[in-house]
């Protein structure tokens, strides 16, 4: 349905987006993620002709976008991060103009009512918009992105501002949405994301750094396995928090061990990080039975979305994929040279360029010796 082919934006020297491709499929809702500055709005942009592309290709349901602009964008329902509202109009007077606007053909008063019922906004239709809540507006905004049934849903931070009861009733109709509709959804609230897509794209400085669910992710990003221990130590006291997390480190497999804050009066919780391999529970419980100890709790937890995000875009991930392109880069740079490879000199040469240099230099202050001495010779004849 979406079909995005080594997509390109530069803003001057700049590349806010380099060179990314991906597909979603029918009846996918795709989790689109990103820090700030990452080029993750940009392309949303691209993606809804907004803006143009700087090279590459985007197809929206087989149209692609900058060939045919319109009729690409017929195939698209866009809720921006703000809604595009007029405030002064009423609900029903929006949204009977955003079908004008559309060019809808399908029967207006039946289809306006579905959209309404669907989005729950049929008994404020009469109300100024601008008199509605936060919530409301944007109900109103994701009502005008379904007119004419468009095949395509792109959302930009749907839920912002909303209250936890508005949130929930959101994502359930974005889920519901997703059965008949392709939906892009971008959004700061990582355990919406986690929620409500089907798949997640991560996109860091310009690149996609991260594309599947998020255990497949989690898998690609650490063989490590994640747990929280609490134990009760002999004494009780803080003294026992050292103790129990050197111990706790001494057990083969483990990795990593952190001493969390006092859950309970003198005992605290301890998160491990042990190798996939080898399950490190029984060695735990060995140990806390040789020194006396009591084990409250114990709490097997995987890498969170919350965990990935900032794995990928603050981590050792995102610098080994700029340092795998650097190469390529550079051979980029010197074709645009061409013109003086041929005076280019190669690394072997460049080496033994000192000695030559020495050697030249060696060769010039010797010509001149040995003119002298053939001088004085010819004046001594």
């Amino acid at each position: 349905m979406i079909e995005v082919r080594n997509l390109c934006k530069r803003y001057g020297d700049k590349n806010a987006v380099n060179d990314i491709s991906f597909s979603v499929g029918k009846g996918e809702i795709l989790g689109f993620l990103g820090p700030n500055g990452a080029g993750k709005s940009t392309t949303m942009n691209m993606l809804t002709g907004y803006i143009s592309s700087t090279s590459g290709h985007i197809s929206i349901n087989g149209v692609d976008i900058l060939e045919n602009p319109i009729e690409a964008k017929a195939n698209i329902g866009y809720l921006p991060e703000i809604p595009p509202l007029y405030v002064d109009m009423t609900v029903d007077a929006y949204l009977n103009f955003m079908y004008d606007l559309k060019k809808c053909k399908l029967t207006r008063k039946a289809h306006l009512k579905e959209i309404c019922d669907l989005c729950k906004i049929s008994h404020v239709r009469e109300r100024l918009i601008r008199n509605l809540s936060k919530g409301y507006k944007q109900r109103v905004g994701l009502a005008q992105a379904l007119i004419n049934n468009p095949p395509v849903l792109i959302l930009d931070e749907p839920t912002v501002g909303l209250d936890p009861s508005q949130i929930i009733e959101i994502r359930s109709l974005i889920k519901k949405l997703g059965k008949n509709h392709t939906v892009i959804l971008s959004s700061h609230i990582l355990p919406e994301i986690q929620a409500v897509c089907d798949r997640i794209i991560i996109i860091n400085k310009g690149v996609i750094a991260a594309d599947g669910t998020a255990a497949e992710i989690a898998n690609k990003l650490t063989n490590e396995h994640k747990m929280t221990v609490r134990i009760e130590g002999t004494t009780r006291t803080t003294e026992d928090k050292p103790v129990v997390a050197e111990a706790l480190r001494a057990i083969d497999g483990i990795k990593y061990v952190r001493a969390d804050m006092e859950r309970e009066k003198g005992i605290y919780d301890y998160d491990i990080e042990s190798d996939d391999e080898v399950d490190v529970r029984r060695a735990i419980n060995n140990l806390c039975r040789e020194k006396g100890w009591n084990i409250l709790m114990l709490q097997l937890s995987d890498m969170t979305l919350e965990d990935i995000f900032m794995k990928i875009t603050t981590g050792d991930i995102t610098a080994i994929k700029s340092d795998e392109k650097k190469p390529d880069l550079s051979e980029y740079d010197m074709s645009f040279g061409s013109d003086n490879v041929a005076e280019e000199k190669t690394p072997a040469e460049a080496e033994e360029s000192p000695e030559e240099a020495a050697e030249a230099e060696k060769k010039k202050e010797d010509s001149p010796k040995k003119k002298d001495k053939k001088s004085k010779k010819g004046g001594n004849k």
